[in-house]
Order: structure tokens, then sequence, then C-alpha cells
């Protein structure tokens, strides 16, 4: 979700490469490919993230030239979002916990120094409502695209945009970067993460 206006400097940068520097096929060394700069606005001010892409260099390997994320680009910011996951829990909390209208979490956001358009809400709002919606869409292509895979890799991230509120657990598969399941819940305990798996 990139925006058209000039978005404000950043108070923090980070960094981040990714974690294992082996291709997941053929096990050969990834060559770091190129960076790419992005800015994303989250509830403690604007995050600059310097994000290092791998790439196997393998031609026999069917991961050949495609780029490979760090992990923990998928636990700050969605794939071309300008919101971070905590902006987005905290517009679902305020909406379906504090019953807030579009309006009114665009002046809570404001009063946390988030700038984001009121438009901006609506559409992130209507990104979260998709996102807890999708265990109730398990359509046959997405499970024909990941067995396709030969494998799933799981990446579950708990964002809780204010303590004492709920956390919005995110499952993402890795490999392909795809959500598979968000939910928000009242506790953080094993029994319910395990309930959602």
């Amino acid at each position: 979700m990139g925006g058209k206006t000039r978005r404000e400097e950043s108070s923090r940068e980070q960094r981040l490469r990714p974690e294992v520097m082996e291709c997941r096929d053929c096990g050969e060394r990834l060559r770091l490919a190129y960076s790419t700069w992005r800015k994303v606005a989250t509830l403690e001010g604007m995050l600059q993230l310097k994000v290092s892409i791998g790439r196997c260099v393998n031609p026999a390997c069917a991961r050949y030239h495609l780029p490979t994320h760090p992990l923990e680009e998928g636990h700050i910011a969605l794939p071309y979002y300008e919101y971070g996951l905590d902006v987005l829990a905290f517009i679902g909390r305020q909406r379906y916990c504090e019953r807030s209208t579009a309006a009114q979490i665009h002046a809570a956001l404001e009063q946390r120094a988030v700038r984001i358009s009121q438009r901006n809400v609506q559409y992130l709002l209507e990104r979260y409502d998709e996102l807890v919606a999708l265990s109730v869409r398990d359509s046959p292509e997405r499970r024909a695209r990941l067995a396709a895979q030969g494998r799933l890799i799981l990446a579950i991230d708990g964002l809780q945009p204010d303590v004492g509120h709920e956390v919005l657990w995110v499952i993402r598969e890795v490999l392909s970067g795809e959500v598979l399941l968000a939910r928000s819940l009242l506790s953080s305990c094993q029994a319910e993460l395990i309930a959602l798996l």
C-alpha cells in the first residue's frame, strides 16, 4: 500500500538480512543480490528498513534467482504496505473492542503521531477484516499452490498494540509469504495458540 505523498523522516533505522544464508531447497550459499529501502509507519514512529535480499545462484535449483527476504520483515509489515502490523492491530482493536468509527480511529492514530489519512484507516480496517476472515476461506487453489512448494515453513507473530489488550496473531507461510491465518486473542497462552494451528 504505497502512497504518493512524501513521508516524514524516519526516527529509527533497522537493517534486515536473511537469517539463513543457505538456499532452502538445495543448500547452496545464498548471494546477497540487492537491498531495498522501505519506510514503515509504526506506533513508535517512522521506521526506515534496509532489507537485504538473498538469491540462490545454483542454476539447477528450483529457487534459482528467486528472492529470499528476511523473516523479520514479515513481522514488521505486510508486503508493499507502508504501515506496520502494530498499526493494523491497533486499528482492529479500536474498531472491534472499543467500537470506534473510522474517524475516531483516525483521531486516535493522529494523537499517537501516526500520520495517516482517514481513507487509509478505512483501507487498513478492510485489510484487517480480510486477514481475520482468512481461515474461513480455504480454497482448493490455495491448497494446490502451497502443495506445489513441497513443504511449508510457518512463522507466528503476535502483535499487541498496547499492554493489556488483545493480541493479533498472524500465521504466515515463509516461502510464499502468504498469510494463512490471523486471529485476535485475549491471551497468548499455549493452549490457545495450539488451537489456532
